[in-house]
């Protein structure tokens, strides 16, 4: 496992985050950034959060996580995130931590079961999760 890196650049950053953001753009202004994501996460409007989780594939979307093709896990994430993206106006995202995408589907049908503000720091946290496994990944 990779040390948590005590800086990284923008560009760096993005990859990790799968895009640029205001929160990148602060991140990579910080020495340990990683180490203090957290931190700079609970300075960020709702609008900065709601952009650094719009950057994210959405899950059953390509990425390096996920996997699983059946056609009926993928219908029902599809089904799922509309009715996330529908309730709370930004993107499920989820540390996938090597599961299956069928394994997802509980974890996003609990989390459309709760309020707004926690769904929106439990995305921001479960994307900074994501940067950091794939940081120590490399």
């Amino acid at each position: 496992m990779r040390d948590l890196p005590r800086q990284l650049s923008v560009g760096e950053l993005a990859d990790l985050f799968s895009g640029r953001s205001a929160f990148v753009e602060r991140l990579a202004e910080t020495e340990d950034p990683l180490s203090h994501a957290d931190e700079v996460a609970r300075t960020l409007t709702d609008e900065e959060k709601f952009e650094a989780l719009e950057a994210h594939p959405r899950i059953g979307e390509r990425s390096p996580e996920q996997h699983g093709d059946d056609p009926e896990v993928l219908a029902e994430l599809a089904a799922l995130n509309r009715a996330y993206e529908e309730k709370f106006g930004f993107r499920f995202v989820v540390f996938v931590n090597r599961r299956s995408r069928a394994e997802l589907l509980p974890v996003l049908r609990e989390r459309l079961a709760r309020t707004h503000e926690e769904e929106l720091d439990t995305g921001v946290a479960e994307l900074i999760a994501i940067a950091r496994d794939r940081w120590s990944s490399q």
